[in-house]
């Protein structure tokens, strides 16, 4: 929701520039063509504006000298938003699930290697060195396994590579991999549970096959938890037509219902079907979703309370409900009084028409930041412009 401070940005910035990798302004095409005039390789940075692990790369590795040395060096560097412009149809093209993911491809747009993820300087490296060595490349690796590899660090290593971009070969290296595994250790549990979604798949019998180990690890109940919601995730898929934008209710409930209670199946679908209208954009139902499942919301904590008012903030316009979001980020505010929520009933404050109360709230948000060191330039904005005003 916060943005970094405007110095430390321009700080980033000159310093990526001066001395971190140098990533290419022009269209994709031309950054192709570049690269196989000087025989180099592509390195593209998928990111997204809201992904968390890609504002660290960019902060914290990108500037770095030793990774910008060995970046400028031996590719041509292209950082592209996988949800704007021509960053759709790249994402679409190879297949980009997760972000941050780091894609390798030569100057023809053939991909030859790709990982993903946040990592440390020196492992950024290593993943440069692996893409310029044929040996270590994502083909080379798949063949290694295809052979028979059973090395259980080399599995994990490659179903961890490919469980976005290529989850039906992750699910076969997994299996190889749980197959020989005795023990589990917590790091194993989530990359099964991570394939285990499908309840028609192989990793979801695994994971049954193997819940006595599971348990071990996360207690009982954290297993049972877990059974259910991947249980809950298979039922959502085959309730919702995505071409359609329609949910088959009826079957949802009734499968739903052999393993909970009506109200909490009635529960966990509006709340699963208001997210989805959110991502949709149809806000009026998204709207009267939200508004039926939050009629009591005592039991909610100061930051779900303030995730539930901006999401209205940004989203809704009808002022009733605006004024319910009001109720919400005050709430918030009493439970744990911050600078973020201070900033959203600032925020609901201005858009109901408030302007006393917004420019009340936006003063104490301001201040809050200042102690507790945010940034809190956005706020600065709404401040100034209620003093205008």
């Amino acid at each position: 929701m916060k943005k970094l401070t405007i110095f430390s940005a321009l700080f980033i910035g000159a310093f990526a520039f001066a001395q971190g990798i140098k990533f290419e302004e022009s269209g994709f095409a031309t950054v192709l063509a570049k690269a196989k005039k000087e025989n180099k390789l592509v390195f593209i940075d998928a990111y997204t504006t809201w992904c968390g692990p890609c504002k660290l790369m960019a902060k914290n590795v990108f500037p770095q000298k030793t990774v910008g040395d060995y970046y400028n060096a031996n590719f041509v560097n292209a950082k592209i938003d996988m949800e704007k412009g021509e960053g759709i149809e790249i994402a679409k093209k190879y297949n980009v699930k997760a972000f941050p993911t780091y894609l390798f491809v030569d100057g023809n747009g053939e991909l030859v290697h790709r990982t993903l993820g946040y990592v440390e300087e020196n492992d950024f490296i290593q993943f440069a060195k692996d893409a310029g060595d044929p040996s270590k490349r994502l083909t080379a690796l798949k063949q290694k396994f295809e052979d028979g590899e059973k090395d259980p660090e080399f599995l994990k290593n490659l179903a961890g590579l490919t469980m976005y971009s290529d989850p039906e070969f992750s699910g076969k290296v997994m299996e190889r991999y749980f197959n020989a595994k005795t023990e589990l250790n917590q790091e194993d549990i989530q990359m099964l549970v991570f394939a285990a979604q499908n309840i028609d798949s192989p990793m979801y019998k695994t994971f049954q096959a193997k819940k006595a180990q599971i348990s071990n690890v996360i207690t009982p109940e954290k297993y049972e938890a877990i059974d259910k919601s991947i249980k809950i995730s298979g039922l959502f898929k085959k309730s919702y037509n995505a071409d359609t934008k329609s949910w088959n209710d009826n079957y949802f409930l009734t499968e739903a219902q052999k393993f909970m209670s009506k109200e909490e199946a009635e529960k966990i679908l509006k709340k699963t079907q208001a997210g989805r209208a959110l991502r949709d954009k149809d806000i009026a139902k998204y709207e009267k979703l939200t508004l039926e499942l939050n009629k009591d919301t005592s039991a909610m904590s100061s930051e779900e309370l303030n995730s539930l008012a901006w999401n209205f903030f940004e989203n809704v316009t009808n002022k009733a409900s605006l004024e319910k979001a009001v109720a919400w980020a005050q709430e918030s505010v009493k439970k744990n009084e911050n600078y973020a929520n201070t900033d959203t009933l600032a925020n609901l404050y201005n858009k109901v028409g408030d302007k006393k109360n917004a420019k009340l709230w936006a003063e104490k948000s301001i201040a809050l930041a200042k102690k507790s060191g945010e940034d809190s330039a956005d706020t600065e904005k709404l401040l100034k412009s209620l003093t205008i005003q």
